[in-house]
């Protein structure tokens, strides 16, 4: 049997190629974290678009590399 190496439950995963847009199904750019601990991923045009409000909700939040969220300064300057 090979063993299956699993990350730590408190590493965040990167939104991957592979996920999809909670909004409209798009190819995943953003994934943020909620308090309770629930995530939620979208492309990049409904998280810039939503960003003031994703901001608001949001305690952490991952983007992909080349990915340029709006929202970013707005959850730095609430914490």
């Amino acid at each position: 049997m090979t063993p299956t190496l699993t990350p730590p439950p408190e590493t965040q995963a990167r939104p991957v190629s592979g996920e999809r847009c909670d909004r409209c199904s798009a190819s995943a750019k953003l994934r943020i974290t909620l308090a309770g601990g629930d995530d939620l991923v979208f492309c990049g045009h409904h998280a810039n678009k939503y960003a003031e409000n994703l901001a608001k909700i949001a305690v952490d939040f991952i983007a992909d590399a080349e990915f340029d969220w709006r929202g970013s300064d707005m959850l730095a300057s609430k914490n």
